[in-house]
């Protein structure tokens, strides 16, 4: 299976609290947080909004837990915005990023997104880019993994759901239109299996440009009253429609083999936004933890 030397285990802090619903995990403080990841098993995380931004302070409380930051999303506007207030943005986050010790930024384009509209149905209230705008946004995201490549870092690009890059179609046209040798993919099996998309052809297909991984399994029940009823992303998360590996409907083990089989290296970062209230954190992210071991025998 994998080199335990090369690939890494982290947990996001979503489960605990909620970045663009800060009221679900509210009562969840940073300490809590980190200090239940590892007690879980995890060795790494991405940031979180109740995380401390001075790095001194941050990597005293990770170090004091056996923590280390795997990276942080970051939110572009290429589509939307001029390139240069995306850039200086960008510049301060990846040298954030570098001070941590993390190789890879975690890039979202947000212009048009409807991820975090609470009354926009998910599933039919997507923006489609017009080939201008491709073009635009292709061309920033070139700029913006020469400026992560300067630092030895690597922009992982996270295709999402409400966002301009959800679909098969549209990964395939985002991965065409950058250098393979500046913008990389981040691959989120519960993104794809919520979108309807074929999750383990676009593993096998990109599998050597993919560079950091988001272990999300979802609750088809749940998706389904998402469709049905027009809920937006937010009200989906709220019904309980994402969860962790191991408790919903994505078989991992092929997913691991695929990874393994082509000498993956970097993060395996369990991902799934739930009400806390609902799912305790801590408990899910030992059920994660155990399944993960079940797997991949680490």
């Amino acid at each position: 299976m994998f080199n335990k030397e090369k690939v890494k285990l982290g947990i996001a802090p979503i489960a605990w609290t909620n970045d663009d619903m800060p009221d679900l995990g509210k009562e969840n403080t940073f300490e809590q947080c980190i200090s239940e990841m590892a007690l879980a098993g995890f060795t790494g995380s991405e940031v979180g909004c109740k995380y401390p931004k001075d790095v001194n302070v941050l990597k005293k409380a990770l170090n004091l837990r056996g923590l280390q930051i795997a990276s942080a999303w970051f939110s572009a506007f290429l589509t939307t915005k001029p390139y240069e207030e995306t850039e200086r943005e960008f510049i301060r986050h990846r040298d954030f990023l570098h001070a941590m010790g993390a190789k890879v930024v975690v890039v979202s384009e947000q212009g048009h997104s409807i991820q975090g509209k609470l009354d926009i149905p998910i599933f039919t209230g997507k923006y489609n880019l017009n080939d201008k705008e491709w073009q635009n946004f292709a061309e920033g995201l070139n700029k913006l993994g020469a400026l992560a490549k300067e630092k030895d870092m690597k922009l992982v690009y996270h295709h999402h759901m409400g966002t301009v890059v959800q679909t098969t179609e549209e990964i395939d046209r985002l991965m065409n239109m950058t250098d393979e040798n500046l913008v990389y993919l981040l691959f989120d099996s519960g993104h794809l299996a919520y979108s309807g998309e074929d999750f383990i052809s676009i593993l096998k297909k990109y599998v050597n440009r993919i560079k950091h991984v988001h272990l999300k399994d979802v609750r088809p029940e749940m998706q389904e009253k998402v469709r049905k009823e027009n809920l937006s992303f937010l009200q989906g998360v709220r019904a309980g429609a994402f969860t962790v590996p191991g408790d919903g409907c994505i078989d991992f083990g092929p997913i691991f083999t695929i990874l393994s089989e082509n000498k993956y290296e970097g993060w395996l970062l369990v991902e799934a936004e739930q009400d806390p209230a609902q799912a305790n954190a801590f408990e899910y992210a030992q059920k994660a933890r155990n399944y993960i071991k079940e797997k991949i025998g680490f």
